[in-house]
């Protein structure tokens, strides 16, 4: 097999070799696909995702990488600059909504059965952060970005953030509308009805490969799949419907459409690289924001399930941040192999920097770390990875606002003035032995509490994190504690009466 010359040069202890030397980087990120989602841990028997294994087969899978977050936005952030949420101030997704707020700050109240007041989130990803492409477009790659982005509109889009280009150029939280054409981008029409936005996604990042095969480039493929709104390619649909188990908890045919559709695009990226030989000089991180949905509802039934895992997207359990991912690494990833290294989304960054021995920007600093490496077949042993997420939304395995640690086989969740006389509450999992986190081992282990509860200390001190405060409203006879993690039921609003 081939090498990239760069990184043995680096590895070599040499400066990097000349413009096209330098291997092309392709980031592909799922929106919502869950850790059992894909044929990668061997949880599904239902969904196909061939293309997913080729990467599998070229590369190195991770057991265990996690997402910075188990919503989109704040992991979207975390990817492009190495910074965790709890630095950023992005801890929701709501980068879509017409406030501009750049800064945290603490929240004013909070309901009387509620422990703490949740901190008011940024809704934008500022402008002024170094981030992954600005570093790459410095060093002379081509820079694009196709598919989702939910950081922000114009002034903080991604032609802002160092893209050369950006398609379709949409703030939104999902497609326009819909997968399937008639869509509503205001600037991005379909070719033909019927079109599939992915069909259409990976042919327009196929098309600027092909128009910059000759320099290095950065081709950010962040995927609207599979995300909200639930439809898909009616022949699929159909395709596996009669193979839908009611035993299954996998059993939604629309979205196993879906995931083969948010497949079929990753395929079209590899046959191009295939065709333009460009395969060997390409590096290629595959991963998710967040874990599978929940909550939502479709084909009478969830959209998926995670398990082993317990939860799902919007909870600090495992089916809320484990998520699954694959680097293909020609020269330095062995094919084929698969690691228990824990990573998360704030390491890409660090590591890309390393790897092409580029300087990071005056006083630029990060939370990830490099996983190079783990890319080796080393261990990363003492690494740590936390989640900060200090809202509480009321979908099934909900929490109240935390903040998490994993280390090692343990992980430990805080909730926030969650205990008695408002003292921090605490959640403790060995995930070797316990990967549903149905043992909370917190009361016997109250050693092991207090050393990983130092680092979540350490951690939110560094991140000068604005964390949840005590509600001073809060009444214990209207706290509940039965109701924690049962879904909370969204009413419809009644039409207003006619007149």
């Amino acid at each position: 097999m081939k090498t990239l010359l760069p990184l043995l040069a680096i590895l070599s202890g040499f400066a990097l070799a000349a413009d096209s030397d330098k291997p092309n980087i392709i980031f592909i990120l799922a929106d919502d696909l869950g850790w059992a989602d894909t044929t990668l841990y061997g949880h599904t028997e239902y969904y196909r995702t061939p293309n997913v294994e080729r990467l599998a087969k070229r590369g190195l899978t991770f057991t265990r990488a996690y997402s910075a977050s188990p919503l989109c936005s704040p992991t979207r952030s975390a990817i492009l600059t190495g910074l965790s949420p709890a630095r950023t101030g992005i801890t929701t997704p709501n980068c879509h909504q017409p406030e501009v707020r750049l800064q945290a700050r603490a929240g004013k109240a909070a309901p009387p059965n509620q422990h703490s007041i949740q901190p008011d989130t940024v809704t934008r990803l500022k402008t002024d952060y170094p981030t992954l492409p600005k570093s790459l477009k410095a060093a002379g790659y081509a820079t694009a970005h196709f598919g989702k982005w939910h950081l922000g509109s114009p002034p903080h889009s991604p032609l802002e953030h160092g893209f050369d280009t950006d398609i379709p150029h949409w703030p939104g939280p999902g497609p326009a509308g819909s997968f399937v054409a008639p869509w509503k981008f205001p600037d991005f029409k379909a070719k033909h009805p019927g079109e599939h936005l992915e069909d259409r996604m990976a042919a327009e990042a196929v098309a600027w490969m092909e128009k910059h095969k000759d320099r290095p480039f950065f081709l950010n493929y962040w995927q609207f799949s599979v995300h909200a709104p639930f439809n898909a390619k009616k022949s699929l649909i159909e395709k596996y419907r009669p193979l839908a188990r009611p035993s299954n908890p996998q059993r939604s045919a629309t979205y196993a459409a879906m995931i083969e559709s948010f497949d079929d695009a990753i395929g079209t990226l590899l046959d191009a690289l295939d065709r333009l030989k460009l395969t060997e000089k390409t590096i290629i991180i595959f991963t998710s924001d967040n874990g599978g949905n929940m909550y939502d509802k479709v084909d009478g039934t969830t959209p998926t399930s995670n398990a082993p895992l317990r939860g799902g997207k919007a909870t600090m359990f495992e089916g809320g941040t484990r998520v699954p991912c694959v680097i293909v690494w020609p020269g330095l990833a062995k094919p084929g192999s698969r690691s228990e290294a824990i990573i998360q989304s704030e390491d890409y960054y660090p590591t890309l920097l390393e790897a092409l021995a580029l300087e990071s920007a005056p006083e630029q600093r990060f939370d990830g770390t490099s996983i190079l490496p783990a890319l080796k077949g080393d261990p990363l042993g003492g690494k740590a990875v936390f989640q900060y997420f200090p809202h509480s939304p009321g979908v099934p395995d909900w929490l109240p606002p935390s903040v998490s640690i994993h280390q090692d086989e343990w992980k430990l969740i805080r909730i926030f003035h969650g205990g008695e006389k408002g003292a921090h509450r605490h959640l403790l999992y060995n995930l070797r032995e316990d990967i549903g986190e149905k043992s909370n081992l917190a009361a016997k282990q109250p050693e092991l509490v207090a050393k990983l509860g130092a680092r979540i200390d350490a951690f939110l001190a560094d991140t000068k994190a604005v964390t949840p405060i005590p509600n001073p409203a809060f009444d214990p006879s209207k706290y509940r504690p039965e109701l924690e993690g049962v879904p909370t039921i969204r009413k419809k609003a009644k039409p207003a009466p006619k007149k």
